[in-house]
């Protein structure tokens, strides 16, 4: 069964920007664009990079490691190396609180 657990604070993450949670023992990367935030694997498929360390470009992150970019919204990949994308959570709001449903 599914529930939303609190992982940061809305104002501890600038726009344009993330940063790794751990809840129930998964690796997230947590990003705020333009103000709505997004959750997917923090880990890439290709290497095992940090997705929250990557660089983002609009929807995009780009994994420091190797350049995979994956999309923050979906966790599809698009663009090689990484064969396949990342899992995605559904995030909520709540006040100030950001909750992660796992």
């Amino acid at each position: 069964m599914s529930k939303f657990v609190e992982v940061s604070k809305v104002s501890a993450i600038p726009d344009q920007s993330a940063i790794c949670v751990e809840v129930e023992d998964k690796r997230v990367a947590l990003f705020n664009f333009d103000g709505q935030f997004y959750a997917i694997e923090d880990t890439c498929p290709h290497r095992g990079g940090p997705l929250s360390e990557g660089s983002i470009n609009g929807e995009e992150v780009r994994c420091p490691w190797h350049g995979a970019q994956f999309n923050i919204k979906s966790g599809d990949v698009t663009s090689p190396p990484s064969p396949t994308g990342v899992t995605k959570y559904n995030v909520r709001v709540s006040g100030d609180a950001i909750e992660i449903e796992v």
